[in-house]
């Protein structure tokens, strides 16, 4: 027989589940690597770079006409993509004297896409 306890506003159990538990810390990774998603997520945090990799799903540009598209300073733009490119989500190229830029590899587009579908999920039902 379980033993309930009620502590802080939450129902303890007494009884520990030791094959939930091995197999819930066997499946957790080290803290450095959660971390360092955890940082990886906080990029997708911001709305401007959203726009910039939406734009760069569909081709390459360089800063001046993400510029135009985003209707923002090009200080702006060139400091979100120093934050994608430190990240590793987009890379640059130079042709003359511009750097135009492109999404880094198909994870990004991955990234992204789950993300949109998993906010958009049961739309088409009128939900």
């Amino acid at each position: 027989m379980k033993k309930y306890s009620y502590e802080r506003g939450f129902i303890m159990c007494a009884h520990i589940h030791s094959e939930a538990l091995e197999k819930a810390k066997t499946g957790l990774p080290c803290d450095e690597l959660l971390f360092d998603l955890g940082d990886l997520f906080k990029i997708f945090g911001d709305t401007t770079r959203i726009k910039i990799l939406y734009l760069l799903f569909e081709t390459d540009l360089c800063v001046q006409d993400m510029t135009e598209l985003l209707h923002m300073e090009q200080s702006a733009v060139s400091h979100q993509l120093k934050i994608l490119r430190e990240a590793k989500l987009i890379n640059s190229r130079r042709e003359g004297k511009m750097n135009i830029y492109s999404l880094s590899d198909d994870h990004v587009r991955s990234i992204i896409g789950q993300g949109y579908e998993h906010l958009t999920e049961g739309e088409e039902n009128g939900i």
